[in-house]
């Protein structure tokens, strides 16, 4: 939405299967403090209250550094935890439905796979970004589709929204994807699986240094 801050640069995923509940809170410090100017909570397998608490905790850590939050999937959880916005895949809730429970002001992001024509649909339907990949081997999403970088220079001479790349993501590949079009590199383990989150986010936040 206009009034919204740019998706762009580091989209950092904070994946509870590379987090534990004691891990999950510092890494996202971290991260910010490495560069990143989105993070997404990613939870396959924590009940609802437990999803719902860590949610109200890295909302507060965003909201102190001026940082978007975005949940992952889930639509009711993206509500009560007052979030920025969610994101949604193939099998999650329609963008129609996001909307009208989040309201005008929340991001709404649409996973597009390597299909440009569900891209140009949501951003039909609102969608404030999309994004496309698997660009690259993921560990998250080993059998997930592959996409391009015709793909991105397609779509930006047809999107107005911002653009997401993800999937095998690295600071050593990146660098060809922002080229081609996209707006922010989405990255799970190449941040939260290092050594060193703050640095490994560092190493992709330089990459977006001439956009900031």
């Amino acid at each position: 939405m206009g009034s919204q801050p740019r998706i762009v640069g580091l989209y950092a995923i904070a994946d509870t299967d590379y987090l534990d509940k004691t891990r999950l809170l510092p890494a996202v410090g971290e991260a910010i403090a490495g560069g990143a100017r989105i993070i997404q909570y990613r939870d396959k397998s924590h009940d609802v209250p437990t999803r719902l608490a860590q949610a109200k905790k890295i909302v507060a850590l965003c909201r102190q550094h001026g940082v978007l939050f975005i949940v992952n999937d889930d639509v009711e959880l993206a509500k009560q935890a007052l979030t920025d916005g969610v994101h949604l895949g193939r099998m999650d809730a329609s963008l129609i439905h996001a909307r009208a429970q989040l309201g005008p002001k929340a991001l709404i992001g649409v996973s597009c796979y390597n299909e440009l024509t569900r891209a140009l649909q949501a951003q039909t339907e609102g969608a404030d970004y999309i994004a496309f990949g698997s660009f690259f081997p993921s560990l998250t999403k080993p059998g997930a589709v592959r996409a391009d970088t015709e793909l991105l220079r397609a779509a930006k001479q047809k999107l107005h929204i911002p653009i997401v790349a993800i999937g095998g993501i690295t600071p050593e590949n990146g660098a060809s994807l922002i080229a081609a079009g996209a707006d922010a590199l989405a990255a799970i383990e190449g941040v939260f699986a290092q050594a060193d989150v703050l640095v490994a986010a560092r190493r992709y936040a330089v990459l977006f240094a001439d956009k900031a």
